[in-house]
């Protein structure tokens, strides 16, 4: 059995298009599903529930992720171990190929790779999403696809989860390279912000949660991965890639500058786009 957490705050618009998505084809006794639906306004924990087997529903006031995964962990039976976002989509196929790459026992971390869905998004978005494809960061699989896998000896490289904004890059962290794998064949859907507001909103997090893992964690994050400098330099030796290259720079140059103000004045919003959220994407 493969044991799933997923943490779920208000995701009431897309729960059940995740955990259809992620039960189909299942067999019985395949997997076991832990929603831990925290600091929940809306109707996410009946949702899930209806879903039934293998879904199992947690409840807690606390509106907090890592508090969340670890009530999940509590309640979680077995290995190799997902954790999933509540609005990333995976197949059952794609967790299975997750848990063989584990077994196979050179690799203690694994993830699919991203895969964007761009409906809907503006011509910036799409841009810039453009750019991201071919960059080192997006062959990152955990913190990049939305979900990750551990065996149980990776599980045991960590106690609970602090509490932070990038849970995923501290889990990424604490294996080195060669002890994390991201299967190209295996993906998630990731459905993008629309608007370039809602991207350098979300990149704005994702800064302050680098920033944050970099100051508390400085002997871990030289497990980070490859730097994206230079493909960005490739890339600016090839002037039809300028236009879309320069809304890419400016995103990320705005959102880490947003990001070191928040550090400095330690808040850190937790910014969320709704739009991507619609049930009907």
């Amino acid at each position: 059995m493969i044991s799933v957490v997923m943490p779920a705050r208000d995701e009431g618009a897309v729960i059940a298009r995740t955990l259809r998505s992620m039960t189909a084809g299942a067999i019985a006794g395949e997997l076991d599903v832990i929603v831990v639906c925290n600091g929940c306004s809306d109707n996410t924990a009946n949702i899930a529930r209806g879903i039934g087997s293998p879904v199992r529903v947690i409840e807690t006031e606390v509106g907090s992720k890592t508090h969340a995964l670890n009530l999940g962990d509590q309640a979680a039976r077995t290995f190799p171990r997902i954790y999933a976002d509540a609005d990333v989509e995976v197949t059952v196929d794609t967790i299975r190929a997750l848990a063989r790459r584990l077994e196979q026992g050179d690799v203690l971390a694994v993830a699919p790779t991203a895969q964007f869905d761009l409906t809907g998004c503006s011509w910036l978005v799409r841009a810039f999403f453009g750019v991201r494809s071919r960059l080192p960061s997006s062959q990152e699989g955990i913190g990049g696809s939305g979900v990750y896998a551990l065996s149980e000896a990776g599980r045991a490289r960590f106690g609970p989860f602090p509490t932070l904004v990038a849970d995923d890059g501290y889990v990424r962290v604490q294996f080195a390279p060669d002890e994390r794998a991201t299967i190209g064949s295996a993906r998630s859907t990731v459905f993008a912000p629309r608007t370039i507001k809602d991207v350098i909103n979300i990149k704005t997090r994702a800064h302050y949660g680098s920033f944050e893992l970099a100051k508390l964690f400085p002997t871990l994050w030289h497990n980070k991965g490859e730097s994206n400098h230079r493909a960005i330099i490739k890339l600016l030796g090839r002037p039809a890639s300028w236009p879309k290259l320069s809304i890419y720079c400016f995103v990320m140059a705005l959102a880490r500058h947003r990001a070191r103000i928040r550090l400095r004045t330690n808040g850190c919003k937790w910014e969320r786009d709704d739009a991507s959220r619609a049930g009907t994407r």
